[in-house]
């Protein structure tokens, strides 16, 4: 009522007093900088306090703030205060940040809100204005200005009131923040989706046109009944019971577990959301999940799940594998579990296709496959040199065999290492799961190469929160690379794959700074990427010893290299095949056409 007699009246509305208010509750959410990398609010709930500014490029005020703004946070860099930004604009990019932090100097890492569902959920108006979060309450405890030097048409030479500097020093001695609410100033930020006419919209939003199509294409593979999701989406009561903990997932990125950085590379089994998918759901559920006219496409979905997921194109399998079994807890942690198998295949088979099938996929969170043979002399005796690997499983993973004209071969000898990961949902079961292959009655033109790197030095140092080591293979011959794929435990942060051309240029081929140990995905290109021969593949992994990492088993250790999920790993594995001598003269031809070309056009 008050908001509306104001409007009557004239005063305007486009100032930090209607932001969120002071003692309001932050929910958490998680954003890539202007970097790619990833940062999620929650993780910083030890410290003493977060300080948020709103950025915007070419905004003044907020130009004219930073020098300030960068001065706090290096005054409060030992008093355990984080500080960073957010940007809402439509009209900026990551690109475009990047482009005024150069400029500018910033070092303050800064959140882009691709979707805006942030910055309209904690009602943002100005750029330039700061916030601080309590992390004890996670409620806003100061919401403003910087201080009182600068107005929109003058500058005072120096700030007479320190508005976020006495804010977070009456935090830091345990006292309310005495002044927690000013009029912060700023460029105004477009929400076109918060407009009164737009959330009206947000009612029409169809369940049955929009929200059921989108769930059934991204989410029921595993939400489903005896999938991997904890709930199955079987209708739109279910959707509308767990709607608020879908916007949360959402929100947080935890769901669709996808984790590489959406600016590099393009893959084929991409599970995210496009940021209209993201609006979309989000602004439904916000408008309380209207049912709407139409079909419920979630109660009425037909779609057959076979036995074998490869086998609605593949066929039944040609081989079957039986993978030993295990007994798994209603509760606690199961350790990372290694199978080795004899191959009864009983010959030696070039494989088109291999899925793993689970025996109970609640608790089966992953698995990864490869051969080899025992060593069984010198130093390295009682180990097992891999050789080559096979189709492992994750949700949402391929199956739908190697590209066309490929193959892996397996010898008859070789013996078969399952690494098995399981996750208890509260009951006690017993995992058999199987192995399925599809083998070529001939040989394939093409042999796929499962290669893997692997750094056993590895020493990650108690309480680091950002730990770096690298592994990297030079690549011998010409090649196309089809698929990487990043390994770490539970301390795993962050991993990155890099290509060092011969040349000496450098190109990020896989960025994953958003590691999940939980979700062992490969990530498959959409074409596969040529290499050509004496490229450096190098592969960097980042890890969090610190105690805000909540699947830390113990900050207080120097952690190095070891198979249980407690120590840690720097293994990467990719596949690809090495071009034939055909294609490597056909390339030559080409590249040589294609300077003769630009040299004749200038």
């Amino acid at each position: 009522m008050l908001r509306s007699i104001l409007m009557l009246i004239g005063v305007s509305l486009a100032t930090s007093s209607w932001a969120i208010q002071v003692n309001d509750r932050v929910e958490n959410f998680r954003l890539f900088d202007h970097e790619g990398a990833s940062h999620e609010l929650y993780y910083f709930r030890n410290a003493k306090a977060i300080v948020f500014m709103v950025q915007g490029n070419g905004c003044p005020i907020v130009r004219n703030a930073m020098p300030r703004f960068k001065e706090l946070r290096d005054e409060f860099a030992d008093k355990n205060v984080q500080f960073l930004m957010v940007n809402s604009n439509l009209q900026d990019s990551r690109e475009s940040i990047a482009a005024e932090v150069a400029k500018y100097g910033y070092d303050i890492p800064i959140l882009k809100d691709e979707t805006q569902i942030i910055g309209e959920a904690l009602d943002f108006v100005r750029t330039g204005e700061v916030f601080i979060v309590d992390p004890k309450t996670w409620t806003i405890a100061y919401q403003g200005a910087v201080d009182d030097r600068l107005s929109y048409e003058n500058q005072k030479e120096q700030a007479s009131a320190h508005y976020l500097q006495d804010a977070i020093n009456n935090m830091i001695d345990g006292e309310v923040v005495k002044v927690a609410n000013t009029n912060g100033i700023g460029c105004l930020i477009n929400f076109p989706e918060q407009q009164a006419m737009a959330k009206a919209k947000h009612t029409e939003i169809s369940y049955s046109a929009d929200i059921a199509p989108m769930l059934l294409d991204n989410c029921v593979t595993c939400h489903r009944e005896g999938g991997l999701g904890p709930w199955a989406m079987s209708d739109y009561n279910m959707v509308r019971g767990f709607s608020q903990m879908i916007r949360e997932v959402v929100r947080t990125q935890r769901m669709p577990p996808w984790h590489a950085d959406p600016a590099i590379g393009d893959w084929h089994n991409d599970r995210s959301l496009s940021s209209k998918q993201i609006q979309t759901l989000v602004h439904w559920i916000e408008a309380g999940a209207p049912r709407g006219e139409g079909e419920d496409f979630l109660a009425t979905d037909d779609t057959q799940y076979f036995e074998w997921d490869a086998q609605d194109t593949l066929g039944e399998p040609d081989f079957v594998i039986d993978i030993p079994a295990m007994e798994v807890p209603a509760a606690g942690v199961v350790d990372y579990q290694y199978h080795f198998v004899e191959n009864t295949v009983g010959k030696d088979v070039w494989v088109r296709a291999a899925e793993i099938k689970p025996g109970d996929r609640a608790v089966l969170h992953h698995t990864i496959t490869t051969f080899g043979y025992d060593i069984t002399e010198g130093e390295h005796k009682g180990r097992f040199n891999r050789i080559g690997g096979l189709r492992g499983y994750a949700p949402g993973l391929n199956n739908e065999g190697f590209p066309e004209g490929t193959g892996i071969f397996l010898p008859a000898d070789a013996k078969i290492e399952f690494q098995m990961h399981y996750t208890p949902v509260g009951r006690a079961t017993v995992d058999e799961s199987q192995m399925g292959l599809w083998v070529y009655d001939e040989p394939p033109t093409h042999k796929m190469i499962s290669m893997f790197v692997a750094n056993t030095r590895i020493k990650i140092p108690a309480n680091a929160n950002n730990h770096k080591e690298i592994v990297e293979q030079v690549i011998p011959k010409d090649a196309l690379l089809y698929s990487l794929m990043p390994h770490a435990h539970f301390r795993g942060k962050a991993a990155e794959f890099r290509a060092i051309y011969p040349d000496g240029s450098q190109e990020v081929l896989l960025s994953v700074p958003n590691y999940d140990f939980n979700w062992q995905t490969t990530y498959e290109f959409t074409e596969p990427k040529f290499l050509p021969a004496g490229t450096k593949l190098v592969q960097a992994n980042w890890w969090d010893n610190s105690a805000q990492n909540l699947a830390n088993p113990d900050p207080s250790i120097e952690v190095t290299w070891g198979e249980q999920s407690w120590e840690e790993m720097l293994f990467g594995a990719f596949t690809m095949r090495f071009l034939t001598e055909e294609e490597i003269e056909e390339r030559r031809t080409a590249s040589t056409q294609k300077e003769e070309t630009a040299a004749n056009a200038r």
